[in-house]
């Protein structure tokens, strides 16, 4: 998946973290909330993005966020130095 799907809002975002300030919760498998998706966004570097179901791992750089749909089992693990953050979605409501 390319984009996140059409009708969804932005409602929450983190704070920008770097290689040193990354929590450990974003490093080994987590899940969003049902309904939410994210976007991954990296500023500058590289971060490697694993999801469990399906199994797949993609590296994310500017320009090329990570897609993590509702529910979605996932990982994050820094590649040398970078910053990022991740933008939260939901149903916009009418």
């Amino acid at each position: 998946m390319s984009s996140l799907p059409s009708g969804l809002k932005a409602y929450k975002r983190t704070p920008v973290f770097d290689q040193d300030t990354l929590p450990a919760g974003l490093r080994r498998a987590h899940r969003t909330k049902p309904g939410v998706w994210a976007l991954i966004h990296v500023i500058e570097g590289r971060l490697l993005y694993r999801v469990a179901e399906p199994p797949c791992e993609i590296e994310l750089t500017p320009g090329k966020p990570g897609i993590v749909r509702p529910d979605q089992p996932h990982e994050v693990e820094p590649l040398g130095a970078m910053r990022m953050y991740v933008e939260f979605y939901n149903a916009a409501r009418p």
